[in-house]
């Protein structure tokens, strides 16, 4: 048996404000394809793969932030802090969760304000879409 050369495989993600289609995403493929080979920028087998950003990919900018405002997030602070929360309001710099009512009741009452957390951007390490099955 011969082992067998890997091809290479590039990615590429693209998205907007108001989405992407599947149709945007094969007519992007085929016109970016066409200029990698005509550039012969891979002299090995490749995989071309061009799609949106799954909920799997963490957001980065604030655009990202702003689309998804009442979606609940996953965020792991630069501190090493880790948070769940509802993502409430977006801006350019920051972002303020709704952080859940604890599952048990207290002894004191909560501040229902000590649930409302604004972050700046530079703080975050990591933020995810918190998928539901629910």
């Amino acid at each position: 048996m011969k082992p067998s050369k890997a091809s290479q495989k590039v990615t590429i993600l693209v998205d907007s404000d108001e989405g992407i289609t599947i149709q945007q995403c094969t007519s992007i493929s085929r016109r970016l394809a066409k200029q990698l080979e005509e550039l012969e920028i891979f002299t090995d087998a490749y995989t071309l793969e061009v799609s949106s950003p799954g909920l799997d990919q963490p957001l980065v900018l604030p655009r990202q932030y702003k689309k998804n405002v009442g979606r609940n997030l996953k965020i792991s602070l630069k501190t090493g802090e880790a948070l769940l929360g509802n993502l409430t309001e977006a801006g350019d710099e920051s972002i303020t969760i709704q952080l859940p009512a604890p599952k048990k009741k207290p002894k004191t009452p909560v501040d229902e304000a000590s649930l409302v957390r604004t972050i700046r951007l530079d703080e975050i390490s990591k933020a995810l879409i918190e998928i539901s099955f629910k």
